[in-house]
């Protein structure tokens, strides 16, 4: 299991990523896009992931992963349940989202630096 802290860490390694607090949730943002956000109570992590990937991905593990909110099914998300996820499934899915948030040579420039 991992916490918000955990989250917050691998966060600040990510270039253009920044962290806000809004109505009382943690949210990880690249501009003006959010691409990881966690529920009041920080037992459920939302993260970008493709719309056309999503349903698949909750029905191949629906004790672990979440369809959106209906008000967020327009938007590249799923939600995940936090404590159904180790530390390195949260890094992975925390990168994957933010690579959908940043310019091609942004992360193109991270993915040369983590080799």
């Amino acid at each position: 299991m991992f916490t918000v802290d955990d989250v917050r860490q691998f966060a600040r390694t990510l270039p253009r990523s920044s962290e806000h607090l809004i109505r009382d949730r943690v949210k990880f943002r690249v501009g003006k896009i959010v691409y990881v956000a966690f529920s009041r109570d920080e037992t459920l992590m939302g993260f970008g992931f493709p719309k056309e990937e999503r349903a698949a991905l909750v029905a191949a593990e629906p004790d672990k992963f979440l369809m959106p909110g209906e008000s967020d099914l327009r938007f590249n998300w799923v939600v995940a349940r936090v404590d159904a996820l180790d530390p390195d499934e949260m890094r992975e899915l925390v990168l994957e989202a933010w690579r959908m948030c940043v310019p091609k040579k942004v992360r193109l420039e991270q993915q040369a630096q983590a080799r």
